[in-house]
């Protein structure tokens, strides 16, 4: 290959993956509130999230918050909008998966038991779950008194009596053992985007790899444009085989000279 046809692939791959980052949808998180009025004192939480690139979406659980499921499901309105139920949207179970992280600013003594116990049935616990269990983060506000907001103006009252209070701190530290934080409910936009600024400098440390497919037992194929010494000494697995390499993907001479040790073999894809 001409030198110039080298420098311009190179560039061209360089370029493409500059336009492939500025492509990648920004971060989303969901806010579960316990009915359509909680919401109002987080505005601040959404212009923070916003300022800091973060999309959010709202959920409403006005009767929901203890009911069994049943045929309920919850639908989503789009980034940025209040999610809804009816018979027809996804289930709450695949609902995290849409998201970075779930907030929940008030859990109340019946979530966090179900939750802490691995008990599903309300819409909270089936929500936490699913994050819990697909690696996405899940905050708390820890400043709550335990005792929904249904139930506070119904009784008249706003905390729980001494022993359910003692029962849902024991919960609150049952579910920090699961995995979720609790951070003061004014807290909890910050603490959201430090979580994700943090899962982001991860990424950006780990190095991309280009993709190794293994075909069968005996041979595997390289999916990127230069194939270097570097990315083979990556690759420890990769001894005494057959290297398919794409047509057009250029191969350095250190790369050669590593796989020549190992006893690889380089095969174009494409070529007769």
């Amino acid at each position: 290959m001409d030198i110039r046809e080298m420098v311009a692939s190179i560039t061209k791959e360089i370029l493409q993956s500059m336009n492939q980052e500025k492509k990648k949808q920004a971060p989303r998180v969901l806010y579960v509130f316990c009915d359509s009025q909680a919401h109002e004192a987080f505005t601040d939480h959404f212009i923070h999230l916003k300022n800091h690139g973060v999309c959010h979406d709202i959920l409403f659980l006005d009767g929901e918050t203890s009911s069994w499921l049943g045929m309920h499901k919850i639908e989503c309105g789009g980034a940025g909008k209040i999610l809804t139920a009816d018979e027809y949207a996804p289930a709450p179970l695949e609902v995290s998966k849409d998201y970075a992280g779930i907030v929940i600013p008030e859990l109340d003594l019946d979530n966090a038991a179900r939750i802490a116990t691995g008990l599903k049935g309300t819409i909270k616990a089936e929500i936490v779950f699913s994050a819990l269990v697909t690696g996405k983060f899940v905050i708390a506000g820890s400043d709550v008194p335990g005792i929904k907001r249904a139930d506070r103006r119904t009784l008249q009252t706003l905390s729980l009596p001494p022993a359910y209070e003692k029962l849902f701190q024991r919960h609150v530290k049952e579910l920090e053992e699961l995995g979720i934080e609790f951070a003061p409910q004014k807290r909890l936009a910050e603490r959201v985007v430090s979580k994700l600024k943090a899962q982001l400098q991860k990424e950006e440390a780990a190095p991309a790899q280009p993709a190794l497919t293994a075909l069968d037992e005996a041979e595997a194929v390289f999916s990127g444009k230069l194939l270097t010494a570097e990315w083979i000494r990556s690759q420890p697995e990769l001894r005494n085989t057959t290297l398919h390499v794409k047509k057009g993907a250029i191969v350095s001479p250190l790369a050669h000279d590593s796989m020549r040790e190992r006893g690889i073999t380089v095969s174009y894809l494409g070529k007769g």
